[in-house]
């Protein structure tokens, strides 16, 4: 027998790189090259002319073994054109059982509480520390607005007080400057022509009240000092 009638055809292989492996052969090589093609088809026309030159032959045998050849080659190249529509599709549907899925989501679930769970308290603590923080600061302000309302209401009175006899002083000296002025005008008006000087000087714009008050002093020295 023949190498060929001896062959195991074998199942198509199937589309993922190995078992229970996830890698898309798509992929790698989403279309299959020319030469593919090229070889595919020059496969097909070695088919047709072995099984046409068995045809031509009258033993039965070669026959049979151009039969097996050909099944052989064309079991081997005949799915290229589906193969490459399925390399196309760049989508891939897989279909699980409902239990299969129902255990992933329960070792996700597994995997995935434990940390959030810890975050949370780790979150509740952080804000609870923050109240306290919010609450001991406010306690702060309040007392130092109350001790600052404590300070300013006994210390305005105060300086409204101070003012106060500041504002009296400078009252008192202006009076007493102004008798001054008086008790001087009394005594210069023996002196007529030292009060027509001054009249003069303020009628020029060269008024000067220290200036008056030097010549009324003059003038009253003057008159103390003339002989009667």
């Amino acid at each position: 027998m023949s190498r060929l009638s001896r062959a195991n055809i074998k199942g198509r292989e199937s589309i993922f790189t190995g078992a229970g492996s996830e890698l898309y052969r798509g992929d790698i090589h989403a279309i299959c090259p020319p030469s593919l093609e090229e070889c595919v088809a020059l496969m097909e026309d070695c088919c047709e002319e072995v099984w046409h030159s068995a045809l031509l032959d009258d033993r039965l045998q070669p026959v049979a073994q151009a039969y097996e050849a050909e099944a052989l080659l064309y079991s081997g190249c005949r799915d290229l054109h589906r193969m490459n529509k399925v390399l196309q599709v760049k989508r891939l549907f897989l279909l699980l059982r409902e239990d299969t899925v129902h255990q992933y989501k329960t070792q996700l679930a597994d995997e995935v509480e434990p940390p959030i769970n810890e975050l949370i308290e780790l979150a509740e603590q952080g804000l609870k520390a923050l109240q306290k923080k919010e609450a001991v600061l406010k306690t702060k302000a309040d007392t130092m607005q109350s001790r600052t309302t404590r300070h300013t209401a006994p210390n305005a009175p105060a300086a409204q007080k101070l003012e106060a006899r500041r504002l009296q002083q400078l009252t008192r000296q202006r009076e007493a400057l102004e008798l001054e002025i008086e008790a001087l005008e009394a005594e210069l008006t023996a002196s007529r022509p030292f009060t027509r000087y001054i009249g003069l000087i303020s009628s020029l714009g060269l008024y000067d009240q220290k200036l008056a008050i030097h010549i009324r002093s003059f003038a009253a020295k003057i008159t103390l000092e003339r002989p009667f």
